[in-house]
C-alpha cells in the first residue's frame, strides 16, 4: 500500500487554539444552500439539536432521517441518482458504525459527499477522556477522507469550501465539528 497523500490532518495538540466560540445555525445552513446542498440526511442527535430545528423549519433543504447511521449513505448516494445534492450529518460514533456503507458506497463510489461529522470528545489539548475523540482524525485518514474542523464562528464558510472539494476530487469531505451550536 503506497502512503496517504493530500489528507489535511490537524494534529490535536496544545497548539490547536481554544474554541473561541460557537457555530451559528442560520450562518451554516445559509452556507450550505449557497453550495446547493438539496438534503441534510442524519440520524438527529443532541448535539447537533439546534441544527435540526433549523433545518426542520426550512423550505429550500429537505430533511431526510434515517434509523440508524450506516443507512446515511445508502440514502446520500440514491440521491446523487435522483439529481439531487445531499449532505450527510453524523456523529463520530454513528460514522464508526457506517463503517462499511462509507467503504462500499461513499467512497467505492467516489460520492462528491459533504459529511458533518460531531466531534466527540474533542479538547483543544488533545487529551480526551473520551476514546470516540482518539479515533476519529486516525480513521479519516486511513480511508484518505480529506477533513477540516470547525471551531469558531469563523469557520462558518469551510462548509461551501468542503462541498466545492468533494465536487472537484470526486469523493467524500469532512468538517468536524468541535464548537457548540447556537
Amino acid at each position: 500500500m503506497g502512503k496517504i497523500q493530500d489528507v489535511v490532518v490537524t494534529p490535536l495538540s496544545a497548539d490547536v487554539p481554544a474554541i473561541s466560540g460557537a457555530l451559528d445555525t442560520a450562518a451554516v445552513l445559509a452556507s450550505l444552500k449557497r453550495a446547493g446542498v438539496t438534503h441534510l440526511v442524519w440520524l438527529p442527535d443532541s448535539e447537533s439539536a439546534l441544527l435540526y430545528d433549523v433545518v426542520r423549519s426550512d423550505a429550500e433543504i429537505e430533511l431526510v432521517q434515517v434509523c440508524r447511521e450506516g443507512e446515511s449513505f445508502g440514502v446520500a448516494a440514491g440521491l446523487f441518482v435522483a439529481g439531487k445534492k445531499p449532505a450527510v450529518v453524523i456523529q463520530s460514533t454513528g460514522f464508526f458504525e457506517s463503517g462499511d456503507s462509507i467503504r462500499g458506497l461513499a467512497l467505492w463510489l467516489r460520492l462528491p459527499l459533504l459529511l458533518v461529522i460531531g466531534y466527540r470528545g474533542w479538547q483543544p489539548d488533545g487529551l480526551s477522556a473520551d476514546t470516540a475523540a482518539h479515533y476519529l482524525e486516525p480513521l479519516l485518514a486511513a480511508w484518505q477522507i480529506h477533513y477540516r474542523i470547525a471551531r469558531s464562528p469563523a469557520d462558518t464558510e469551510l462548509f461551501t469550501a468542503a462541498l466545492a472539494q468533494a465536487e472537484r476530487e470526486s469523493r467524500p469531505v469532512a468538517i468536524l465539528i468541535a464548537a457548540e451550536w447556537t
